[in-house]
């Protein structure tokens, strides 16, 4: 199984990242987090020099950047980015993703359906 590095803002982006890796199959060697997109930011040319090696997975929320390819170039500027970089953007926060796979939220909590009215009483 391949190895790859992972790197995330927060902890809940860190288990989506594993998740993620577990079912491409891969094997996460090395988590990176410390709280925030500023460390993912200033750390960003490590990353891409880590990639030259071997696979890095970053990912990070939109927050209120207008759309993902502002943040890239923001990001990036004129910095190359590495074949073996994957660099995701949630739009706008981790969270998102989530709610959004509604068949595996139903899966996690147990339900066959789901019902708005179940939720809320």
């Amino acid at each position: 199984m391949a190895s790859i590095v992972l790197a995330t803002e927060d902890e809940l982006s860190e288990q989506v990242g594993l998740s993620l890796a577990n079912e491409a199959g891969l094997q996460v060697g090395l988590c990176l987090r410390k709280g925030g997109n500023g460390y993912l930011r200033s750390r960003l040319s490590s990353f891409c020099q880590m990639a030259r090696t071997q696979a890095v997975f970053v990912i990070t929320d939109l927050d209120q950047i207008q759309t993902p390819a502002m943040l890239i170039a923001d990001w990036f500027g004129k910095q190359h980015r590495p074949d073996k970089l994957l660099f995701r953007v949630a739009v706008r926060e981790i969270e998102s993703w989530l709610i959004a796979d509604h068949l595996a939220i139903r899966h996690l909590f147990g339900k066959k359906s789901c019902k708005i009215a179940e939720l809320s009483g």
